[in-house]
């Protein structure tokens, strides 16, 4: 079976636009810089285009020194990667049901968020000693399926902010099966980025092979698909322009309603080894698991 990484992407904040890579250094917390950031609320709570879809047209990039945002109507603003400008202490923080600790980026990054959402908010970023790992439950179901790759995959998989896992992994040829339904119903096709993948792999890859696909390996690392990703209403939102629409989800969750949600992709944890990295055009080798 022949495959390939057909793109590779990051977010740096968690919900805001990401960026497509030509390479990246990875490791068991994923790809470097993903999700090392995340907006919260007055209130503490994390934000998420769910409740404040404009967040999809802030833009992120990441220069030798600084992320870098951007948006409409905004003057860029440089977050010092050096954490030259985080706060004294740590902050506790949820995602979802998960606590892990953070601490504060400065008072600039607070304003320029809140004048472009319109709501008190604040950039908080990872703290370098957080420890957070992929959802226990998951994991353990997947070693007691695979006992023989079981070494290579437990432990931790500390990571930022992402939901609740590394790493997510996209088949391109589910997004065509899917779009051929879209066209089919006189509804225009969707680009990949409505569902917000790490690793594209295109190739001798069936739609929704991935289902049943027990791990890929890229450049020595080996990626297990531990859980579908289950979707919210994030892919029928425009990431250009962050206008909502009933599509995809309404023909996803036609035909893709398992028992645990509407899914599209896999959640990953890894096996990498020391100084890899993953490059667009990198042979992938997968092991279906029927």
């Amino acid at each position: 079976m022949s495959a390939r990484i057909l793109s590779l992407h990051i977010y740096p904040v968690k919900s805001c636009a990401g960026i497509d890579l030509v390479e990246s250094p990875i490791d068991r917390a994923g790809l470097a810089h993903d999700r090392r950031w995340m907006v919260v609320d007055a209130d503490g709570q994390f934000m998420t285009q769910r409740q404040w879809p404009a967040m999809a047209l802030i833009r992120t990039a990441l220069t030798r020194d600084s992320l870098r945002l951007s948006a409409p109507g905004m003057p860029d603003l440089d977050v010092p990667l050096d954490g030259s400008e985080l706060q004294a202490g740590i902050e506790t923080v949820g995602v979802w049901s998960d606590i892990t600790s953070a601490r504060r980026e400065g008072a600039a990054a607070a304003e320029w968020l809140s004048g472009f959402l319109k709501t008190p908010c604040r950039l908080l970023k990872v703290d370098s000693a957080a420890r957070r790992n992929a959802k226990p439950d998951w994991v353990s179901r997947w070693v007691d399926a695979h006992p023989d790759l079981a070494d290579a995959f437990v432990g931790e998989h500390c990571f930022g902010f992402a939901d609740g896992f590394p790493l997510l992994v996209a088949n391109q040829a589910s997004l065509d099966e899917l779009n051929t339904r879209l066209q089919a119903k006189g509804v225009s096709p969707v680009p990949m980025d409505r569902f917000r993948p790490n690793i594209v792999v295109d190739g001798e890859w069936g739609p929704y092979d991935e289902d049943h696909t027990a791990m890929i390996t890229a450049a020595g690392v080996r990626m297990a698909f531990v859980k579908p990703c289950t979707r919210c209403s994030i892919p029928d939102i425009d990431q250009r322009t962050a206008k909502q629409h009933d599509e995809p989800g309404r023909t996803l969750a036609g035909y893709r309603n398992l028992e645990i949600g509407v899914v599209f992709g896999q959640n990953a944890i890894l096996d990498a080894p020391a100084g890899a990295r993953l490059k667009v055009g990198d042979a992938v080798e997968i092991e279906l698991d029927f």
